[in-house]
């Protein structure tokens, strides 16, 4: 007998299902003060208590009719790629579907029935993308919950993921200015989410969550294994293995303990994505230069090594002094000592000098900002 998640969670989106109340456990309205948490619901819950918890929020509840029609009955031309989660569509909204929603495109996630993710992950998206709000975090616009159908509707990104701009065969090659700047976007998000009030671990930091808009600003997506982090005197939250080979720090892969120091190292493999124009693992590769990590770190920290390894697309159109900062700062993030990497706030301020480099020589470019959190100093 088959098991899926459908039989494991009720259906929504049915008041009169019983089965689909609230166990045991009142779910509490987000105030301004607190951020509500995965851990304050129980496995089911009805889409109008959901609602009701995520009050202020400014997310809107969608029909599954109304998401067949914006996308066009989830079309093949409006496909935009698939994930763990489910496929991805295109669609658009027009001003007339919700009173105060502005006219967009957007893209919808529809949960694969049979895929390797399900409910919780839909639910922990709706409750963090909900209530954080950052300039570098995918804008969740809203959800829809009926029956076994679980779909959630973001902001459009148009030059969608890095790993397909970075690695798609036929893409243009990313200069290395653009490169900088979707780091520093990307450590901008995860800086966020670890300073906040009650942290978060991303935990799932890869090439392929990163969104770039238009003008390649970046934005984390995908919040699906996003987890609570410690706080008080914990040093870290234990939970199953999850997350992507080659990015997952080694520590969390042998004992479940995640930290902010675990999305560090995550950082760290990105950067080094950008740097080398390799994936985080390649099977294609030989079985010495499989893993990014450990076919790069010897290499990462003496000048005349790194030209070796870095992304010959960018034929040499980099600042070697710059590429030599950024390759050391990959280092340390990729350290085997999980306290010794440096925190998200400090890898951007490194990063914010990086970005004043010119790509084509080693001057150092001045520029000033009217940005506070653009100008900080080394």
């Amino acid at each position: 007998m088959k098991i899926t998640w459908q039989s494991l969670f009720p259906k929504c989106g049915k008041s009169e299902d019983v089965s689909c109340m609230i166990q045991n456990k009142i779910i509490p309205k987000q105030s301004s003060l607190s951020r509500i948490s995965i851990s304050d619901f129980s496995s089911s819950v009805l889409p109008e208590e959901l609602s009701d918890s995520l009050v202020g929020s400014n997310l809107y509840v969608f029909t599954l009719a109304e998401l067949k029609v914006i996308t066009h009955g989830f079309s093949s031309s409006n496909f935009l790629g698939q994930g763990g989660f489910g496929p991805v569509h295109k669609g658009f909204i027009d001003d007339k579907l919700r009173p105060g929603l502005q006219a967009q495109p957007v893209a919808v996630k529809l949960l694969d029935l049979n895929g390797m993710q399900g409910h919780k992950e839909w639910l922990t998206e709706v409750i963090f993308l909900g209530q954080l709000k950052h300039e570098h975090m995918v804008k969740l616009i809203g959800y829809c919950c009926e029956d076994e159908n679980r779909l959630l509707v973001y902001e459009y990104m148009p030059r969608g993921s890095l790993e397909n701009q970075l690695f798609r065969k036929y893409s243009v090659t990313l200069p290395w200015s653009t490169r900088m700047k979707i780091a520093l976007d990307a450590a901008k998000g995860l800086a966020f989410l670890h300073e906040a009030e009650k942290p978060v671990i991303y935990r799932d930091f890869k090439a392929s969550n990163i969104l770039l808009d238009s003008d390649y600003t970046a934005k984390l997506s995908d919040f699906g294994l996003a987890r609570d982090g410690p706080v008080g005197d914990a040093t870290h939250v234990t939970t199953r293995v999850m997350g992507t080979q080659g990015y997952a720090a080694p520590e969390y892969m042998t004992t479940g303990h995640l930290t902010r120091a675990s999305d560090v190292y995550s950082f760290g493999v990105l950067l080094l994505e950008l740097l080398t124009g390799r994936r985080a693992m390649d099977r294609s590769r030989p079985s010495r230069e499989q893993c990014l990590v450990v076919w790069a770190r010897s290499s990462l920290k003496e000048a005349r090594k790194l030209g070796r390894i870095m992304d010959p697309k960018l034929e040499g159109q980099y600042s070697e002094t710059a590429a030599a900062k950024a390759a050391a700062l990959a280092y340390q993030c990729v350290g085997q000592r999980p306290k010794f990497r440096p925190r998200m706030s400090a890898v951007v301020e490194t990063l914010e000098l990086l970005k004043d480099f010119d790509s084509t020589s080693d001057s150092f470019v001045y520029t000033v900002s009217i940005k506070s959190d653009e100008s900080k100093e080394d």
